[in-house]
């Protein structure tokens, strides 16, 4: 069977590339993190417009949904887009007014209280063993915390200042930081705005391109990956929240010191599965351990309850069954993302892992299901 000059032409430059991506590996590889730098504001700010868009949504259910009035249909995208703007504004801003003073505040007292816990920690010692040679060295040690803690708090008011504006290349990491978010911004409104009209771009050059079989098996994939994405996305960041008030809420209770800037700060970590919340813990133990060692334990404890209450009620109410994900997978996932990509790909893994799963799990009952109709 002779091949066609076209698949001749095809299967030739295919060869030629593999020949070249063996090669010159090195020189592709920066020639790809080359693209990829310059393309990462408009990467980012489709990643931004995908997850806006999930509050962009529901708030287009409340605007005027089936309005006559031409003024009001022309303007409805933008005031959703603005209104979204503006409440992802204020919650960020509100959480950082609320978690920045009182962190401040714990770690002045953090430093305030280290001294006295070293001497209980001394004395303690003392009782047990008159001849600790931990506790003559503890004594011994001399630890000015009062100028630790001085230059610390300095460091972190001020002090940041005065690097960034003697630190050229820090001001320019700054700059460029700065206006890539600002172009990423821009073109992840831009997306909201005309989102119907690109989607009918995508599907007309799809046409154009693709076979008809393909464009289905391409739009079925995607279709999943977005469902899991959304209902992922949506059910963390509201799991967080509650989380999150819980734990300060909690807090007051027990009586426990930092209840709000430890509760914001698991509720933003919560974002991370599994592991986000007990991150937040973690600083919540050690800022409280150094002023009350037996309330840091007791708020181990009562984290270690809320987090039982959290996986077995909360996380299956909130985020639902809608992922599908058994436990074990999504442990699986946020460890080899982590491995891979760090926070980034602890965040991306159960998604992906999500997706997956539920493409493999559709594509065996359709096997299974053929095989029974054989039988």
């Amino acid at each position: 069977m002779k091949l066609s000059r076209k698949k001749l032409i095809q299967y030739g430059i295919i060869i030629v590339l593999v020949l070249f991506i063996l090669i010159y590996p090195v020189e592709i590889y920066n020639i790809f993190l080359n693209i990829l730098g310059v393309a990462m504001p408009l990467i980012l700010g489709a990643v931004l417009a995908y997850v806006l868009n999930i509050l962009c949504v529901k708030l287009e259910k409340y605007f005027f949904p089936n309005t006559k009035i031409k003024i009001l249909q022309k303007s409805r995208r933008a005031l959703v887009i603005l209104t979204t703007l503006v409440i992802v504004t204020l919650v960020m801003v509100g959480v950082f007014r609320l978690v920045l003073p009182q962190f401040f505040n714990a770690l002045a007292d953090f430093f305030k209280n280290i001294p006295s816990f070293f001497e209980g920690l001394s004395a303690l010692l003392e009782k047990i063993n008159h001849n600790s040679v931990i506790s003559d060295q503890l004594e011994s040690m001399n630890i000015d915390w009062s100028s630790v803690q001085s230059k610390v708090m300095k460091y972190l008011t001020s002090g940041m200042g005065g690097v960034f504006g003697s630190t050229f290349k820090i001001v320019t990491g700054i700059t460029k930081g700065f206006v890539n978010f600002i172009l990423a911004l821009t073109f992840a409104i831009y997306i909201l705005a005309t989102k119907e009209k690109l989607g009918r771009q995508i599907k007309k050059l799809a046409h154009a391109y693709l076979k008809n079989e393909h464009i289905q098996k391409v739009k079925y994939v995607v279709d999943i990956a977005d469902d899991m994405f959304s209902h992922f996305i949506a059910g963390q960041v509201t799991e967080a929240i509650i989380l999150g008030s819980l734990c300060s809420l909690g807090m007051i209770i027990f009586r426990f010191p930092y209840a709000l800037s430890v509760g914001a700060f698991v509720s933003i970590t919560a974002l991370i599965p599994i592991l986000g919340a007990w991150l937040g813990g973690i600083v919540g133990f050690l800022l409280i351990a150094v002023k009350s060692p037996i309330e840091a334990v007791f708020f181990i404890v009562f984290l270690l309850v809320l987090q039982q209450f959290e996986s077995n009620v909360i996380y299956p109410r909130v985020v639902g069954t809608s992922i599908g994900l058994p436990g074990i997978w999504v442990l699986a996932s946020i460890t080899v993302g982590g491995g891979l990509g760090g926070i980034v790909g602890m965040l991306l893994g159960v998604p992906v892992a999500a997706t997956i799963y539920q493409l493999l799990k559709n594509d065996t009952n359709r096997r299974l299901n053929g095989i029974e109709k054989v039988k």
